[in-house]
């Protein structure tokens, strides 16, 4: 449990540098887009680089030239996806959420209901970003795509729309 092998412990200090490098290299040749989670796709690719890359540290089935194949493989995905979304509006609405616009002036109900969204998570938003009262201080609330909230103080601009009517 607390110690296998002096080899188990040699493998992972030459293969864990080489395929840090190795990972590093393949980010560095495709651009920082690769790792800029922007949405939800984006973060699933970078915790699966995570796991490979922690596979091949520590499996010592897997042999390195299979783990860094594995990077290779999501990185080249990653950079295919990502470039196709820029050219082909169904890629990119395949990967891709549109911002959610979850108050504007009130709760918009039906869109957070949409969104999984509870009035009182709202609040902790906003609290969270320094704002007393979402009543008072804050104009929208927008869930990101990348599953982030942010928190307006001016009036949206291009995610501006009309309040939703109120609820019976």
């Amino acid at each position: 449990m607390w110690f296998d092998s002096w080899s188990d412990l040699t493998r992972i200090l030459l293969i864990g540098p080489s395929a840090y490098v190795a990972l590093v290299l393949m980010l560095r040749i495709t651009g920082g887009r690769t790792l800029a989670q922007l949405n939800a796709f984006d973060m699933i690719v970078t915790v699966a680089l995570g796991s490979v890359l922690a596979t091949i540290l520590l499996s010592s089935t897997v042999s390195y030239s299979e783990g860094v194949l594995a990077l290779a493989v999501l990185v080249a995905l990653q950079y295919v996806v990502t470039w196709a979304s820029t050219r082909a509006r169904f890629v990119q609405d395949a990967v891709r959420n549109e911002p959610a616009l979850l108050y504007s002036g009130g709760f918009l109900h039906d869109r957070m209901r949409r969104e999984r969204v509870t009035q009182d998570e709202l609040r902790q938003v906003a609290r969270s970003q320094g704002h007393a009262s979402l009543e008072e201080d804050v104009r929208a609330v927008v869930l990101e795509t990348d599953g982030t909230f942010s928190v307006l103080t001016s009036a949206p601009t291009s995610l501006d729309v009309p309040p939703e009517p109120a609820q019976p």
